[in-house]
């Protein structure tokens, strides 16, 4: 959850989304600092002493003056900031000197371009937090808790995600071979992309089976509350008895919006949020609603992030409602923007306080678990495979048992999914080359392996093959009889 200091800034769907979990729009920082007297004492507090301002400008004098060779004044000065934020040992802190302040607010009108996926540092790895519904990376099969370890070549360990961003960002219509290693594999496997524009609606709602209505969110933007609003209403006005909210896969947003939607759920008076700041002072965001008297499940997922995570607990802890799918991401810090205090377009963001759940508990990287457990088939994780070499009769391997599992969740039954290239895997790959107009060679080239991948997105992507979502309308269904 990001708030702004005295600079709007916006979310950007990046290319990747930068290390906050998504920023936006206006909100008052006043909910944790005062203004007047006290910011005055804030900034003097926060002065350096003139021993360590004498230690900062002789070691920019020695290297002005001693260095090997001529330096950049601004790039050294830059440096010594982004050596600040660094040693905060915080994926969710960043400097952007103005050329990256600069690209991170064009990132406000509209759409983007790139590959559609929000990431952060974690252990010093570029890390998945969610791909975008209908994104680059979600249609090649990139998941929340990917490491991206290259780009085009471009080894991204060790840089810092400023850098690293650069290499992930591009045109529309740019190739963006990326090399991941996937929760639970041991081997990297390669995923190539077309980066295209990113489409920025984040509010979609239907009416499912039953009268229950659904109502996805796919990020906290400025407008989203509106869209939100509106599309309850048509639901409601509809006749629907039973509301799901999915946030599965969706990285987060801005505080006001969230209040704005949970209030819906949450009885006036009662907690939305709690706000904690250094000095453990808390505040608490108390409900102007009224509830609702229908049933209401809110579907989340481990790409479920920061204000998805504040709406689902006070859906929760202070609604009334479930939660269904699995636990969330894990993120309940809270950041501010600072753009005019560095005075020259540059911009420091900084974690200032954490977040907490209506009844005080910090899911930070721990993640919010549901009430209901609903796990999607094995093949909606399965690891893209390599293609580096064909597979045929009597291997052994993990790319051998994840394209099993692939054959297995299309329907082509391979007989097992040990990871052991059996006959009755090398006929489900004669079947699925038949389907699918391949040379029927019963060997699983990289052309096969192609095909395999991409039909088995389209599988995914059929609501009807959505567990999760079945179980949601399903248990609202019983409960609305």
């Amino acid at each position: 959850m990001q708030f702004k200091g005295r600079t709007v800034l916006a979310f950007i769907l990046l290319s990747v989304f930068a290390s906050s979990l998504i920023t936006l729009t206006l909100v008052d920082s006043s909910i944790l600092v005062q203004r007047g007297h006290a910011e005055q004492d804030r900034l003097n507090a926060g002065k350096l002493s003139a021993q360590e301002m004498n230690k900062m400008a002789a070691a920019f004098e020695l290297i002005e003056q001693k260095y090997v060779r001529p330096i950049d004044r601004k790039k050294l000065v830059d440096g010594a900031i982004h050596g600040m934020v660094s040693a905060l040992d915080d994926p969710y802190s960043s400097y952007m000197d103005e050329q990256e302040a600069e690209q991170f607010t064009d990132n406000v009108q509209g759409s983007f371009t790139g590959i559609g996926a929000e990431v952060t540092m974690v252990g010093g790895r570029v890390t998945v937090v969610s791909p975008i519904k209908g994104s680059p990376a979600e249609k090649a099969g990139i998941h929340a808790k990917d490491v991206i370890l290259s780009v085009n070549g471009n080894k991204l360990d060790g840089l810092k995600l400023s850098d690293a961003l650069n290499f992930i960002r591009g045109p529309k219509g740019t190739k963006a071979k990326i090399i991941v290693l996937r929760q639970g594999s041991t081997e990297p496997t390669e995923i190539t992309l077309v980066r295209d524009t990113i489409d920025v609606e984040t509010v979609f709602s239907e009416m499912m089976d039953g009268s229950i209505g659904k109502i996805e969110i796919r990020q906290f933007s400025k407008n989203t509350g509106e869209r939100f609003l509106e599309d309850l209403k048509s639901l409601e006005s509809k006749g629907m008895k039973g509301l799901i909210i999915d946030v599965r896969n969706d990285p987060g947003g801005i505080l006001p919006v969230v209040v704005q939607i949970a209030e819906q759920f949450v009885p006036k008076g009662k907690t939305i949020v709690q706000v904690e700041d250094r000095n453990k002072n808390r505040k608490a965001t108390p409900s102007e609603g009224s509830g609702k008297n229908y049933p209401v499940v809110v579907l989340i997922n481990k790409g479920s992030a920061s204000a998805s995570e504040i709406l689902a607990a006070a859906v929760q802890e202070a609604g009334g409602g479930k939660l269904m799918g699995e636990t969330s991401f894990g993120k309940g810090t809270v950041q501010i923007s600072y753009g005019e205090e560095m005075g020259d377009g540059s911009i420091l963001k900084m974690t200032i306080a954490k977040w907490l759940t209506p009844k005080g508990n910090w899911i930070h990287e721990k993640g919010i678990k549901p009430d209901i457990h609903v796990d999607q088939p094995s093949y909606f994780t399965v690891s893209p495979l390599s293609k580096e070499t064909t597979l045929v009769e009597d291997q052994t391997g993990e790319d051998v048992k994840n394209a099993q599992i692939m054959l297995d969740g299309l329907g082509f039954k391979p007989g097992r999914q040990d990871g052991y290239y059996s006959k009755s895997t090398a006929e489900a790959v004669r079947v699925f080359q038949e389907t699918a107009d391949l040379p029927v060679t019963g060997k699983l080239d990289k052309g096969t392996a192609v095909k395999l991948e991409a039909a088995l997105i389209e599988q995914i992507r059929k609501p009807e093959n959505d567990k999760q979502l079945s179980e949601a309308v399903k248990y609202l269904q019983e409960q609305t009889k």
